[in-house]
């Protein structure tokens, strides 16, 4: 069965602030139904170590626009895809098309198709409830961890201030991504808050961001819970690789608290770095925390 997508105009990624990148793209992604995938792909090839870089909620490869240069600038390569419904990529229009099992898989496939090897993955929010799953799969692959602001979610809550961002989206079916990127990091230029806006030209475009929070993990029966389980086991008494961690403090969902705990569930992974001035999508703080990971890995 084909699944109705919208394709955003390419004029609408043009001259974005601090971002250009030529978009690279995975067409008719293994048991996608002819999606295509965007991913942006910089630096060597050959590169000893390449950084997978994960986004979330509502934002888009664009999210890695402060950190990809301190990486390829040490002479790596960086992969940053967009989540089907986000960015570049494809955009199912019926919301019901967007599943936990929907996003796992493309990256299942994403990872498969790349045949990546000596990967440091890097994940934030959404970026990390589906990213730290993959070293439990690619456990060869996957040798170092780059985690802000995230979770691996096995049937609680956040808390208050998630389901007040939950019961938003719901109320809100077109709320206006840019703005609320603002709201989030009040030092974005409003040339950067526009870009975050950029893939989703009217309410049409924005299923995959409207689903996001319908799909975090709060009860213990909600698919996905298996696999967190599993990934934690795996991050707590499997995992061989090195871990960083930065956690930018300000955030009122997955902030110190949370990913203090989180840490504790990685095999060796030492304590957070704290930005203190840092919200929610840390990236925007990015470049010391790509020099920091850097150093702490020895790269």
């Amino acid at each position: 069965m084909t699944i109705e997508a919208l394709r955003t105009a390419d004029e609408r990624f043009n001259n974005l602030p601090g971002y250009n990148f030529e978009p690279h793209y995975f067409d008719d992604v293994p048991g996608f139904d002819g999606l295509r995938l965007h991913y942006v792909d910089e630096g060597r090839r050959d590169a000893r170590v390449t950084f997978l870089c994960l986004h979330g909620e509502p934002s888009w490869a664009y999210l890695y626009r402060k950190m990809l240069p301190v990486f390829t600038g040490r002479g790596y390569r960086v992969i940053a895809p967009d989540f089907f419904g986000f960015g570049r990529s494809d955009k199912p229009v019926d919301d019901a098309v967007y599943t936990y099992g929907f996003h796992r898989d493309t990256l299942l496939r994403l990872m498969e198709h790349l045949k990546l090897s000596n990967v440091c993955l890097v994940v934030q929010d959404w970026g990390g409830i589906l990213g730290l799953t993959l070293p439990m799969e690619f456990p060869s692959a996957i040798t170092r961890l780059i985690v802000m602001n995230t979770a691996l979610p096995v049937g609680e809550s956040p808390g208050e201030g998630f389901e007040a961002w939950k019961n938003y989206v719901a109320t809100h079916p077109d709320f206006d991504v840019a703005a609320l990127m603002k709201r989030a990091t009040p030092h974005l230029t409003d040339g950067e808050a526009a870009a975050y806006g950029a893939p989703f030209p009217d309410r049409t475009y924005m299923a995959g961001v409207r689903r996001f929070p319908q799909l975090v993990m709060v009860s213990p029966d909600m698919e996905g819970v298996a696999e967190s389980r599993e990934a934690r086991a795996f991050l707590a008494n499997d995992w061989a690789g090195d871990s960083f961690m930065a956690v930018g403090a300000q955030d009122p969902v997955l902030g110190v608290a949370v990913m203090k705990q989180l840490r504790s569930t990685i095999r060796h992974c030492p304590e957070p770095v704290i930005v203190e001035e840092g919200g929610h999508f840390l990236q925007e703080w990015g470049t010391p925390v790509a020099e920091a990971a850097l150093k702490k890995f020895g790269l």
